[in-house]
């Protein structure tokens, strides 16, 4: 039998027992929407972090204390909570002499209840340098940034988020306006244009900026930094910059054994590939779940490609009566098996990409999340491919067994 009369007589077939095919491409469906579904969901997971990463700067490379022990999905010491001194202006001042490196700037982090007349909301403020707005990319919509004077004069302004300013304000402007934070008063010079959840979730539309003296000195009683951030200069290589950050740092600290290191830097390409590492292993893991659906749904086409075989005992000895050999009969079961599972597979992208649409719909307009939309190619061959193989190998048993009939019982079968 030709492979397109076995298509045309496998169509035929399932055309006459809709609800037994609708039935049997049911779990394939699932299967194949839940792999579409979730490996999109993945990389739009993946991409919204990546997008995060790269708002915060170009060229930049991150410095907090702490040495990363354990492997390369540990964090630092000072990232878990412990308080490590190691970073101070010695330090930020060396950075900012070096000639491979634009800008630096340093920050301390805090929280306090913040409070404007009858409003109070608790926030995160951070303490930093005049250089922090060009080098970590927060622009100031509304208002000025603070300046070195501000910060050597231990001036009370601060620059607020769009959101914090939305909360304590209302549709008052905030600008000259007095914040209290921790009974100092602080004036409002700048509101901060919208940047969404920068990485790891820090909402930076709710942060209050001050200068780095008054953090310092008046709110923490503190003489080190949370971390430095220096912005490569251009000319010279991430590699190279990394490097003489890190030589400077191990001069200052006095660090003669690398494994000694009291710091750890990390460059925007390092925390992609492993943030992207991480995501790659969620993915896995999601497509590993999706895909216990379509071992379900494979052995429910075997199961019901059984039953077909003995409901059509009859027509497949008439079929042999007439010179149809068992490898024919093999073929047009298994196409058939086959044709089930790719269309059980067109139907199941087109369900996960319209259900990874609605995702989007609704973590776009109700969480205010800046999601991407991607349905990654590599999901669709992936679907495909294994909408096919799994008509293959569930279907082969169902085939085989119609193959192996005896054409005078099966006349006889009623």
């Amino acid at each position: 039998m030709k492979l397109q009369d076995a298509v045309h007589v496998s169509i035929h077939g399932l055309r006459h027992a809709k609800l037994r095919s609708f039935l049997t491409m049911l779990g394939i469906v699932i299967g194949i929407g839940s792999v579409i579904l979730l490996m999109s969901i993945g990389a739009s997971a993946e991409q919204l972090i990546i997008d995060q990463v790269k708002s915060v700067g170009s060229n930049l490379i991150f410095i907090v204390p702490g040495a990363t022990r354990g492997g390369r999905f540990s964090s630092p010491a000072s990232v878990q909570g412990i308080i490590i001194k190691t970073l101070g202006e010695r330090d930020l001042d060396a950075l900012e002499r070096e000639p491979s490196i634009s800008r630096a700037t340093a920050e301390v982090r805090g929280q306090a209840k913040a409070v404007y007349e009858n409003n109070d909301e608790t926030v995160t403020y951070q303490g930093v340098t005049a250089s922090f707005f060009a080098v970590r990319n927060f622009n100031v919509e509304k208002g000025f940034p603070f300046t070195d004077s501000d910060v050597q004069s231990f001036n009370h302004v601060t620059v607020i988020g769009s959101a914090l300013a939305e909360r304590l304000f209302g549709t008052q402007n905030p600008l000259g306006k007095i914040i209290r934070l921790k009974d100092i008063s602080f004036r409002v010079i700048g509101i901060l244009e919208e940047k969404g959840t920068g990485p790891f979730g820090v909402d930076q539309d709710s942060l209050m900026i001050i200068p780095m003296s008054v953090a310092q000195k008046q709110l923490l009683g503190i003489d080190y930094f949370n971390a430095v951030s220096v912005e490569a200069n251009n000319t010279y290589t991430m590699n190279f910059v990394k490097a003489r950050v890190m030589d400077i740092l191990r001069r200052n600290h006095g660090v003669m054994d690398p494994l000694k290191d009291d710091f750890t830097i990390q460059t925007q390409e390092d925390i992609l590939s492993l943030l992207g590492d991480i995501t790659s292993i969620l993915q896995v893991f999601l497509t590993a779940i999706a895909s216990i659906s379509l071992v379900v749904g494979g052995i429910g086409i075997m199961n019901i490609m059984y039953v077909t075989v003995v409901e059509r005992t009859h027509e497949i000895g008439l079929r042999k009566a007439v010179g149809a050999t068992n490898r024919d009969i093999l073929e047009q079961f298994l196409v058939e098996s086959v044709v089930l599972t790719f269309i059980g597979g067109i139907v199941g992208i087109v369900g996960g990409i319209f259900f990874t649409g609605l995702i989007y719909f609704g973590v776009t307009y109700f969480a205010d999340i800046a999601w991407v939309f991607v349905v990654p190619p590599s999901a669709i061959v992936l679907a495909t491919l294994v909408s096919g193989i799994t008509g293959i190998v569930f279907g082969i048993y169902p085939a085989y067994r119609a193959s192996r009939l005896n054409p005078t019982e099966a006349l006889r079968y009623e």
